[in-house]
Parts: C-alpha cells; structure tokens; sequence
C-alpha cells in the first residue's frame, strides 16, 4: 500500500531531479500543499527506543500485546500511539488468513470452569541439528493455561508419561479429567488403568477435530513459534533447558489475551484469592 508519505518522498525525488513542483505533484495524483507539509508530531524517543527494545526481546508479539508490556511496566499511554510508533518502526507484520474452520459434532466435553479441573496433552516434535529426535510431552491446565509440565525425551514410554503425571499430581493435586488425542502413541490402554486408580477420568477428542483441545494447540502454536523455531539444539539436555526457561516465562511473564493480559499464575493467584474472599 503506497502512503501520502511514500507519495510525498517521491514527489521530492522528482524535483531533486528538476522536474518542477507543479509537474511532480501532479504526476503523482498528489496536492501541491502536501509536498509542502511539516509534520508538528514530536517524536517520542523513549517510547521507540523501548519498543526497540521490547522487539528484540519478543519478535513474535504485536502492538497490543506491546501495549500491555508498557502498562505493566509503568508507562501510561494510549494503545493507538503505540500502534502508530509501531507501525513507524516498521514492526507491524502482515496477519496471516487462515481458513474458516467448520465445527461439527458435539460441544467441547468438560470445559474447565476452574483449576485442576481439566488438564490436557500432546505430544510436540523438533530435531537437534544432527538429526535426533526431540520429543516434547506438554501438559496443560486448560482453565489457567498454565503449561504444567514441558518434558523432552528421545521417545516416551507409557511409563514415562505416567511418571511425569505421577510428578505434577504430587505437587499440584490430581484433576477430574485429562484430555487427550486417542494415538497409539499414548499408549492408552495403560494410562488409562494408571489414572483411574488416581480417580482421574479420561476424555479423548474425536478423529480429526483439534478444536477439541484447543488449549493444548494453542500453546503448541506459541512454543513452536516463540522457541523452537526460534532455538537450534545440540542434545536432550539442551532442549530441556531451553524449553524449561520458556516455560517459566510463560507461566509467569508472557501476557495473555484470554486471561485479560495475566501471566497464567497471576491469575492463578488471582483466581485463588477471589474465592477465599467468597467463602
């Protein structure tokens, strides 16, 4: 798209080169008074270098989510300025158009209505720069999205899955259900005998509907695009450690728009302390 800017700039490259005002305005399609134009805009340069800043440290995040960062960081200001400075910093990416996806079949079973009251997994894979396998077991609270646990192997046994679960239950208590794809690599028969003496109930999501857990896609979106496209992995190890920071960031720093901008364990906290006070 060709702005009154880009139309002025070359209006002035026109008679720099000696065609006259009048000519290259109207070459042009543009009023002679706009090649005339002074903006009296000041420009905030602590706000562009802090943008600056903030894009190299989240290269994949957009002005609203930016104009959070600020908020929370202590700057007041208008969401709009910062779309224009973002924009003038040339940071605005193209939105990719996805297709319109139809959803059939029954509602989404067991949406979560509070902590622990849902959790789902997947499996996620990558390759360390020879070639290896990387896989990632990602377990998620879909209420809080909270990623509970972003565990890297080679491969998972039935028993690997269990003990991760065994781990994050230990700590945080059991949920009612655990979503899941039904992929013979989940092994399910097992874990299925394993949580049901935890009391924890099963839901699979039906062939060919990921909408079903969304949550779960949904981080797998982020992860893959803010770390593993963005890191190169020598060994497990590595990856473990890498992936293990990114956790803790998007647990505790990385801003959520279905959360209302809160890092999953603000609002956790949040969500906590709303019903100690309504009890």
């Amino acid at each position: 798209m060709v702005t009154v800017t880009d139309q002025r700039k070359a209006a002035q490259l026109l008679v720099a080169e000696g065609l006259s005002e009048r000519r290259s305005a109207r070459l042009l399609n543009l009023h002679r008074s706009m090649l005339r134009y002074q903006s009296r805009r000041v420009r905030d340069e602590v706000l562009e270098k802090r943008l600056r800043e903030l894009s190299e440290l989240y290269p994949v995040y957009g002005y609203r989510r930016m104009h959070q960062v600020l908020l929370r960081e202590g700057m007041v200001i208008n969401k709009k300025k910062v779309q224009r400075v973002w924009r003038e910093l040339g940071f605005l990416r193209s939105q990719k158009v996805s297709p319109r996806k139809i959803r059939t079949g029954s509602t989404l079973p067991e949406a979560a209505t509070r902590p622990n009251e849902v959790w789902s997994y997947d499996f996620i894979f990558d390759r360390t720069v020879r070639g290896e396998t990387l896989k990632f077991l990602v377990l998620i609270d879909e209420f809080t999205r909270e990623c509970l646990s972003l565990t890297v192997k080679a491969s998972f046994r039935s028993i690997d899955v269990q003990e991760v679960l065994r781990s994050v239950i230990q700590t945080r208590g059991a949920s009612d259900f655990l979503r899941s794809d039904n992929g013979s690599e989940f092994i399910a028969s097992e874990l299925r005998i394993f949580l049901g003496l935890l009391g924890v109930g099963t839901r699979y999501i039906e062939p060919g509907k990921p909408w079903q857990n969304g949550k779960t896609e949904s981080f797998n979106a982020r992860f893959r695009e803010e770390c593993l496209n963005r890191e190169v992995f020598h060994t497990v190890w590595e990856a473990s450690v890498v992936t293990g920071r990114f956790r803790d960031h998007y647990n505790q720093v990385r801003l959520h728009s279905g959360l209302g901008y809160l890092p999953p364990t603000e609002f956790r906290a949040k969500w906590d302390a709303s019903r100690v006070e309504i009890s």
